[in-house]
């Protein structure tokens, strides 16, 4: 093809061709950061997938995207630009909080480095495809990057439409390419575990409809006949939305005969984790995009820790942290929130695992951050048993606690004591959760909210390295939800701190809601 070659005349292969020799750029890009040169950008679009947590809102979509402002503490190095893109504006007092978290900076100087763009389209679609919709737009972003050689893009996910931008901006992207996608699966990682001899629960993959799902739970109680549940799993399902509990109490004590109907009895009542997601909708998708389905892991002490890392663009792999997820939803699977790090008794029992699992991806092609979800039991000696359970190829409800707390300590996590570290040897902790919802919340404005965390000490305190770092901000009015990061000395104080960071708001929000008097 001669001439200028525009997205359009390329069709996927030719796309798949073109990123993947834009991503070998990635290393040389990834060397020069840190080296405080002139000319460093970064662009961020914290484009969210449309699932179940935005359906139908834009605004909701938007507080999604806003996640990521924890990235405006990259301002920090004293010359690096970054490129915020969001699909409405961000409310500057917002903007503002997250510069008075910088350490150390002049908040005006990281302002003057720092180009929001907004599309100007609430709808509730993917930030990166109302993008690509918008090639003026994107000439736009890209007169904002200083030099494409020493510039990057940082996604929330990697699918087809994060790479389409990458090769319209001309700079790679710190994501794995989109083609790997089937590893993140709940089918492909399944077999991924088995391949790198993981432990990992008992189960069956690639399922298409209720009849598949119910022949594979026939096989699996011949094998297992103690199983009490199985977990059916959407292969693209995110957070937990995508599971759903089948029952089988008494099913291994009917004749054989009876079996199946009894099987396939219990699997179309199954109980869905999404309680607003119809079941025929459920069905279908399972039908289409297929999904798993595995024993539920059951023990009195059970908890659901996660593995973070990283492989960086020449192939080495970062154990980066552990987290103990804060579970909740209809049967315990929705994710909430988090606390971090693991407890150690078991933090080293994933890790190991993990980074088997991470170096078989980095072997795949996959780079940048990603998290292994486990489930862990203690028997009655006390041991802890370990099974892998998904594999999330993006970043996910764990990602920015961590960074926010990383940014803000320089500290670093130590894989073998399964403690967090400043570098003045101080020990942190957090607890995390995008989802402290309350209808009482409502009431509160975003200038609300900042006046009660300066009223009631709730702020991020720089000398002490300690408080609260909210996020998810533009939800509060809307949706009476907001997200925080709660940072102390010791898992008690963060959990302290959290737990009156959110009496505080409800109050708050309570005397807010209160009616006025009518004037005489």
């Amino acid at each position: 093809m001669t001439g200028p070659v525009t997205l359009a005349d390329l069709d996927d292969d030719a796309r798949a061709l073109r990123f993947g020799s834009l991503q070998e750029r990635m290393r040389s890009v990834w060397d020069s950061m840190g080296r405080d040169l002139a000319d460093e950008s970064v662009v961020v679009v914290p484009s969210v997938p449309v699932t179940r947590a935005v359906p139908g809102s834009g605004s909701l979509g938007q507080a999604y995207e806003e996640r990521f402002l924890f990235l405006l503490l990259l301002l920090r190095q004293p010359r690096l630009r970054l490129i915020y893109v969001t699909s409405s504006p961000i409310d500057q007092r917002i903007v503002e909080y997250y510069l008075a978290l910088l350490p150390g900076v002049i908040p005006s100087h990281a302002l003057a480095r720092l180009s929001l763009v907004s599309v100007g389209d609430a709808s509730p679609r993917p930030l990166s495809r109302k993008l690509l919709e918008r090639p003026r737009l994107l000439a736009r972003i890209a007169s904002l990057i200083p030099n494409r050689a020493h510039s990057h893009l940082i996604p929330y996910n990697t699918t087809e439409l994060e790479r389409d931008l990458a090769l319209s901006l001309g700079i790679p992207m710190y994501g794995p390419d989109p083609r790997l996608a089937p590893l993140g699966t709940k089918t492909g990682c399944r077999r991924l575990f088995a391949e790198v001899g993981v432990p990992h629960p008992l189960g069956a993959e690639d399922l298409h409809g209720l009849d598949e799902v119910a022949d594979a739970i026939e096989v699996l109680l011949a094998t297992r006949p103690t199983m009490r549940q199985v977990i059916v799993k959407l292969n693209e399902g995110v957070a937990g939305a995508g599971n759903a509990v089948v029952q089988l109490d008494g099913v291994v004590g009917l004749p054989a005969s009876e079996r199946p109907a009894a099987i396939a009895e219990r699997v179309r009542e199954m109980r869905l984790e999404a309680d607003d997601v119809p079941f025929d909708a459920y069905v279908a998708k399972l039908e289409s995009d297929g999904g798993i389905v595995e024993e539920r892991i059951l023990g009195e002490e059970l908890l659901s820790p996660s593995v973070q890392l990283r492989t960086l663009p020449d192939g080495r792999v970062e154990l980066l942290s552990t987290h103990d997820q804060l579970l909740g939803g209809a049967s315990g699977q929705s994710f909430l929130g988090c606390t971090f790090p693991a407890d150690p008794a078991y933090s080293r029992l994933i890790g190991d695992p993990a980074m088997a699992i991470g170096e078989r991806l980095a072997a795949e092609g996959v780079l940048g951050r990603f998290a292994v979800d486990f489930v862990v039991v203690r028997n009655a000696a006390g041991d802890w048993s370990a099974y892998a359970i998904e594999l999330n190829l993006r970043r996910g409800g764990t990602t920015h606690p961590f960074l926010t707390l990383q940014f803000l300590t320089d500290g670093r996590y130590d894989e073998r004591t399964g403690r967090f570290l400043t570098p003045e040897g101080a020990e942190k902790h957090l607890v995390a959760t995008d989802h402290l919802e309350a209808h009482e919340l409502r009431a509160l404005s975003v200038g609300d909210l900042f006046d009660v965390v300066a009223r009631h000490g709730l702020h991020f305190d720089q000398s002490r390295q300690a408080g609260i770092v909210f996020h998810m901000i533009s939800s509060i009015t809307e949706h009476g939800r907001v997200g925080m990061t709660a940072v102390g000395d010791t898992p008690e104080q963060a959990m302290e701190l959290y737990e009156r960071a959110g009496r505080v708001l409800v109050d708050e929000a309570r005397a807010a809601g209160r009616p006025n008097p009518l004037p005489e």
